[in-house]
């Protein structure tokens, strides 16, 4: 079995597009409006963006463990990666450190959701 694909749910589709974009090379496939965007990245992983509905402002926040993990190959690529977000004016709480086993840097984006890039190597 294959995972094939995640929904994201956000507040703003065009900053999240963006977001995936330059920060992790996804490539757009299809968007429908302010509704929903269709993006795969290099490994044939498809992300689908939807926009929250305005009227769910109680439902519309993740649970404080969710978070969106993505690995790396080199810890070098991590601290890259760190120089990238910060290039694109996102800040994260802590620079890349070892932990768990891996180099790991923790942030946060795209109104509060918790994101991970990790290596276990060096």
């Amino acid at each position: 079995m294959k995972l094939n694909h995640l929904n994201l749910c956000v507040r703003d589709l065009t900053e999240a597009i963006a977001f995936f974009q330059h920060l992790f090379e996804f490539r757009l496939l299809e968007q429908k409006g302010d509704a929903i965007a269709v993006m795969n990245d290099e490994q044939g992983f498809t992300l689908v963006l939807s926009k929250m509905r305005a009227n769910l402002e109680d439902y519309d926040r993740y649970p404080k463990d969710f978070h969106v993990g993505f690995y790396v190959d080199t810890a070098a690529e991590v601290d890259q990666f760190h120089q990238k977000l910060q290039a694109f004016g996102v800040a994260s709480e802590h620079e890349p450190k070892w932990m768990r086993g891996g180099y790991t840097l923790y942030f946060t984006a795209l109104d509060g959701i918790l994101f991970e890039v990790t290596s276990f190597n060096e």
